[in-house]
């Protein structure tokens, strides 16, 4: 009888706690200053726009949602500091949108070890592509992404390829992915490594046409990216090329300006002006009610959309809600459509698309679809 009273109190007052609490707290790290400032204020603007809607409309059980952003001016020691901060939020529901593999690899343990869930990480890379039960990604693999190029590309009979990764561990595992699915048909890439960060120009692309490719993979950031481009182009040389969606479609097309012309880049998400789906809409709606100026872009969109999903997770969760529950309502969604767009979680099986398309650079500096 005694444990039976102890049981319901410590029940009540995690009930009041949670009836005490005048919202819900979204962790975020992302890189708001620096070199990749555009892609983490995009992905924090199309997330911040969904949940002003939402928290309109009266939150998600009853309580409204703030999404806490901290700089980590795209250096991973940082965002494993800005996580530890995070965490200590009593509040804390999630960490989302963290905008690479690199920038979570500090996060996802701190995530695991405090059983919170880390969800939409803005990377198909392996490192977030494990089965942690904290983890819930929105978005495809870079495996399912380089399928896709790859095979764009070998069916057209091209089969010397160079890949553009950084000197480090998810650059290399990049390369291993490129490598993995050209041994099946008997070819190997090249690599030109580089280090993040770097200023880059006249002596990688140097070494780039050492190499004599048919065509590029491109796994780097938009700027270095857009270097590369550029001074390709500079010097009269037009190889083609496609981009892993790390890219920042958007990002790159500002940076490499007319240069990007032709480029190919992966997407995951819809097109941003495909408004005839009704989550693309929605979420055109909530950037513009949010006083975003400029059209939405791809990042914006799969913020958004990972905005939603996150939220449908709260809003299944049992009471008291805390970052527990939501984990187990997130593992246990099912097959959810946010309305033209679908993701699917179960338990031990929490990445949830596998949507991949290719859309080219036009002149005009916009994408279409291939």
């Amino acid at each position: 009888m005694k444990s039976t009273i102890i049981a319901f109190a410590i029940t009540l007052a995690a009930a009041c706690a949670a009836q005490a609490q005048d919202k819900w707290v979204i962790g975020q790290s992302a890189p708001l200053t620096g070199g990749n400032a555009k892609f983490g204020t995009d992905i924090r603007e199309g997330a911040q726009a969904y949940f002003a809607m939402l928290n309109a409309k009266g939150g998600v059980q009853g309580h409204p949602v703030e999404l806490l952003s901290l700089d980590d001016k795209n250096d991973r020691k940082q965002a494993g500091v800005n996580t530890k901060t995070l965490l200590e939020n009593r509040n804390l529901l999630a960490l989302f949108g963290y905008a690479s593999a690199t920038l979570s690899l500090d996060a996802l343990p701190q995530a695991e070890a405090r059983d919170v869930p880390f969800f939409a990480p803005f990377s198909g890379a392996n490192p977030v592509r494990t089965n942690s039960p904290v983890l819930f990604t929105v978005r495809a693999s870079y495996g399912e992404e380089m399928e896709k190029i790859l095979n764009f590309w070998v069916s057209l009979g091209f089969k010397r390829v160079t890949v553009l990764h950084y000197d480090d561990e998810v650059g290399k595992q990049n390369l291993e992915l490129v490598a993995t699915y050209l041994k099946k048909i008997n070819l190997q890439p090249q690599a030109l490594a580089v280090k993040r960060n770097a200023q880059l120009g006249k002596p990688e692309v140097q070494a780039l046409l050492a190499q004599k490719p048919d065509f590029l993979i491109n796994t780097l950031l938009s700027g270095a990216a857009a270097q590369i481009q550029k001074e390709l182009v500079a010097t009269g040389h037009m190889i083609p090329t496609s981009s892993l969606s790390f890219v920042g479609a958007d990002q790159y097309i500002a940076a490499a300006g007319p240069a990007s012309s032709g480029v190919s880049i992966a997407q995951v998400v819809p097109s941003p002006s495909s408004t005839s789906i009704p989550a693309v809409r929605e979420c055109a709606q909530a950037l513009q009610a949010a006083g975003i100026k400029t059209a939405m872009n791809s990042t914006q969109l799969e913020a958004c959309f990972a905005a939603k999903v996150l939220a449908e997770g709260i809003r299944r969760a049992r009471k008291p809600v805390s970052a527990h529950t939501v984990e187990e309502a997130l593992s246990n969604l099912g097959t959810y459509d946010l309305g033209g767009f679908k993701v699917s979680f179960a338990p031990g099986s929490q990445h949830g698309s596998k949507f991949v398309e290719l859309a080219m650079v036009t002149r005009d500096g916009k994408l279409t679809s291939h």
